[in-house]
């Protein structure tokens, strides 16, 4: 602070009167020098606060905790002979309803559901209730759709989250809630969306430019995995630069990497110089030694392991993150008549259940339970030139979305099967 020297005698005082002695002390440079206090003197005049600038990733929403579950999908029986009136075969004490189709308005509200909706995941509302997020594959004009219930599964809304992308096929919804959408394109980067329709989508590259098909996040050592749907694709890492306040990774910056599987299934990782691919070698071709995985496809983390599917080999592998070590969790080009063909999307259940999406074969969702027995738990029928995309269990377990990205017509449908798929540990 800047202190000026007045002297002002008394002569000058009685010659010019009092009202000029106000009017000195009022002047403005001897604002400052006080409070409400100081003599008479008024304060500044208040100045608006300076705006923080945003933060650089999604501040968690308040939630109720999701309730823990124990899984009774080995309990489930055979599918029935014959579908219901939805299409659907199920398996007894389990019930359909079609919530949305390609390019009608959904329930009451006035969002038209996008056409080839594809990956997706649920999100609970801090009224109890929860959100389904779908994305859009089509090409040139994708984006990604919300589906908003009630706690007892009314139906209450629905809305776009991200539009004006391209050909955004799966992700991966966040411990920080929310939805990680990637665009399946050579230039294809993951967006970062609010689920609850309030924020901006944002993209992050950091997390690479390439032909995105899914993610996962590791919440224990704050990594994420990332698929390349290419029949030379790749399997990815990122490591965040820096952690939120929470915990949680900030996707702004960080190390791509990319694994290369050796001798005895170990897994090394390299890190890509060009992850943005600025100098236009794609991201799988950098690194020379990594491993390709043939159309890579769905990818879930769950207690220490990554799962993940690659379509062009009908396989699902399982990475084990304490060990960096993978291994082969079925493979359908060994068995004369496999149960499970298309692998495609999968979710993973409270207990390890890993739940396949079929892209083609028998259209089917499929468990492969934690003692490797496989289980059908439902199938679109009439669908045969669709794709079964986006399973997705409600908070409380109960409820499975899913949708037939092209249903029997060339559009899509998106269902939901209720039924004792959990219940509460």
């Amino acid at each position: 602070m800047t202190h000026r020297n007045y002297n002002i005698s008394r002569r000058a005082v009685l010659r010019q009167g009092l009202s000029t002695f106000a009017a000195l002390m009022a002047a403005p440079t001897l604002s400052g020098c006080g409070g409400s206090g100081s003599g008479g003197v008024e304060p500044a005049a208040p100045q608006p606060p300076v705006a923080s600038p945003p933060p650089d990733y999604f501040v968690p929403r308040t939630v109720p905790p999701y309730p823990t579950l124990q899984s009774r999908i080995v309990d489930i029986g055979p599918l029935a002979d014959v579908a219901d009136a939805n299409g659907l075969r199920l398996p007894q004490g389990f019930v359909s309803k079609v919530i949305a189709h390609s390019g009608q308005q959904v329930g009451g509200s006035s969002y038209v559901w996008h056409r080839a909706p594809d990956g997706g995941a649920t999100f609970i509302t801090p009224d109890g209730g929860w959100i389904y997020v779908s994305n859009s594959e089509v090409s040139g004009s994708g984006g990604a759709g919300a589906i908003r219930f009630a706690a007892d599964g009314t139906l209450l809304s629905a809305y776009p989250i991200l539009s004006g992308t391209d050909t955004n096929c799966a992700g991966c919804g966040t411990p920080w809630h929310s939805w990680l959408s990637g665009e399946e394109h050579s230039a294809g980067r993951i967006w970062e969306t609010d689920p609850y329709g309030e924020r901006s989508a944002v993209a992050r590259p950091a997390l690479g430019v390439f032909t995105h098909e899914a993610a996962a996040v590791d919440n224990v050592r704050q990594q994420i995995y990332l698929t390349e749907d290419l029949p030379d694709g790749r399997l990815y890492r990122f490591t965040p630069e820096r952690l939120t306040p929470l915990g949680h990774p900030v996707l702004t910056s960080g190390t791509l990497e990319v694994a290369q599987v050796v001798s005895g299934g170990g897994v090394v990782w390299h890190s890509l110089s060009d992850p943005e691919v600025r100098a236009g070698t794609p991201t799988r071709n950098q690194v020379p030694e990594s491993t390709a995985f043939n159309g890579g496809e769905g990818i879930w983390f769950h207690r220490g392991t990554v799962f993940f599917s690659t379509k062009g080999t009908v396989q699902v592998w399982k990475y084990d993150t304490n060990s960096s070590t993978i291994d082969v969790l079925y493979d359908g080009r060994t068995l004369s008549d496999p149960p499970l063909r298309g692998v495609d999307n999968i979710t993973v259940s409270c207990c390890g259940d890993v739940l396949v999406a079929e892209d083609g074969g028998s259209m089917q969702i499929v468990a492969i339970l934690p003692n490797g027995q496989i289980k059908p738990l439902l199938q679109i029928v009439g669908h045969d030139r669709s794709e079964v995309t986006g399973p997705a269990f409600s908070p409380d377990g109960t409820r499975l979305y899913f949708s037939s990205q092209r249903g029997s017509s060339g559009a899509g449908m998106t269902f939901e099967v209720q039924g004792p798929f959990h219940e509460p540990a």
